[in-house]
């Protein structure tokens, strides 16, 4: 009897070719382990569900067979795994090994290279100043308050999508702020739940190297081994927190000096209905990042965060238009949460969280609630609210907020 063929990678994004010569389903590694795309042809996509690990080539062979009416389809069966085995889409020994020397590659590295530089914003320097330029020019700025601002919250969207919110959150930020060493928290994507991603590596973006406050990493790590990933490979693809340093370099200046945090997803939490903080590794490190902020009220800092992403792209039966039909209701039950946080209740932003799992997906909930529980006096001002469709059938909604003490 075979034995079942390697399963797909699970983390792998499967969405259809927008290539009309090419049409059918297109495969990417979003943690850039593989650095090639496949394009999968229709008929040979209607077998990748058999790529479980439970199946065999003899399956798949059967069931493309029976879809096509082609009797002679082996050779083209074997052709189709040895492709994805060999792009390194399969859970194989041989990824596996590729997959290792990439994380060591990125551990042993001593600065973080821009990874979205000439895709999500210009790599030419001069090219870049003038793209967040000409979109800040374009923003409406709101007015100055006298409190002290403590924070602020940005989208981590497509700076084209979200120029507004980007140029809203970033206004008060300018030279004066130099001094500062400014704490990102952002969202990890990809990280592992429970845990938050640390790196002693300076980040390098077009505009120059942002350093990083190696005493403050250090002393998160010792206050709560358990919870950190130090020298998360997650920082090497991740853009939350690269967008946050390039405007933030445009602000105040190309040397700021950062302490980078990705916040894994609080999956346990939103599971089970019991608050992030009690999981203990999860309580320690939060409680570790509010006595640093005691300790250094010097510290700025800044969340890359998006909120609600609904439609076809997440798996939602009805398609999204932003402002439009149910999502009005999304934006309703936003400004709820949002309202949670101005009132400084993070167990009651919590509650409005963890029901259905979280159905909005707010990918930005874990850096948020970590910085509701560990800076409780810290309050946001909503300064700005959108909605934005990244594709016809899909909204992300997004906001730019003031913190202030």
């Amino acid at each position: 009897m075979s034995e079942p063929l390697p399963p797909l990678r699970p983390e792998l994004d499967i969405f259809p070719s927008q290539d009309p010569e090419r049409p059918g389903f297109v495969l990417r590694d979003p943690l850039q382990y593989v650095d090639v795309l496949a394009f999968v042809p229709p008929a040979l996509a209607q077998a990748l569900p058999l790529f479980d690990g439970e199946h065999t080539r003899e399956d798949v062979v059967l069931h493309l067979t029976r879809l096509t009416g082609e009797i002679d389809i082996g050779e083209i069966v074997d052709s189709f795994i040895g492709a994805l085995s060999s792009a390194g889409f399969l859970q194989t020994p041989e990824f596996e090994k590729r997959k290792e020397e990439r994380r060591r590659e990125f551990a042993e590295r001593t600065v973080r290279e821009p990874a979205h530089a000439g895709s999500g914003y210009p790599e030419d320097a001069d090219e870049l100043r003038s793209f967040l330029d000409d979109y800040a020019k374009q923003s409406p700025l709101g007015g100055s308050s006298s409190r002290r601002l403590s924070a602020i919250a940005a989208p981590h969207v497509s700076p084209d999508g979200g120029w507004k919110s980007y140029a809203r959150a970033y206004q008060p930020l300018d030279a004066s702020y130099a001094e500062r060493t400014f704490v990102i928290l952002g969202t990890s994507h990809y990280g592992e739940p429970e845990k938050f991603g640390l790196t002693r590596k300076g980040f390098r973006t077009p505009l120059g190297l942002a350093s990083v406050d190696v005493d403050s990493v250090d002393r998160l790590h010792r206050a709560a081994p358990d919870s950190v990933v130090m020298e998360d490979y997650c920082h090497r693809i991740e853009h939350s927190i690269e967008f946050q340093v390039v405007y933030l370099q445009r602000a105040v200046g190309p040397d700021v000096r950062i302490l980078p945090i990705l916040c894994g997803p609080f999956w346990d939490a939103l599971l089970s209905g019991s608050r992030p903080e009690s999981t203990p590794g999860v309580g320690r490190f939060l409680d570790a990042l509010g006595r640093l902020a005691e300790d250094k009220p010097e510290l700025f800092w800044l969340l890359g965060v998006d909120l609600s992403h609904i439609g076809s792209r997440y798996g939602d039966a009805v398609p999204a238009i932003a402002e439009t039909g149910h999502l009005a209701d999304v934006r309703t039950r936003d400004h709820a949460r949002i309202e949670r946080l101005s009132a400084g209740d993070a167990a009651g932003f919590f509650d409005l969280v963890h029901p259905n799992q979280d159905d909005l997906r707010w990918c930005g909930f874990s850096p948020l609630y970590a910085f509701a529980y560990s800076r409780p006096q810290a309050r946001p001002e909503l300064w700005s609210y959108e909605q934005w469709n990244i594709d016809p059938q899909s909204v992300v909604s997004f906001a730019a907020m003031g913190y202030y003490e």
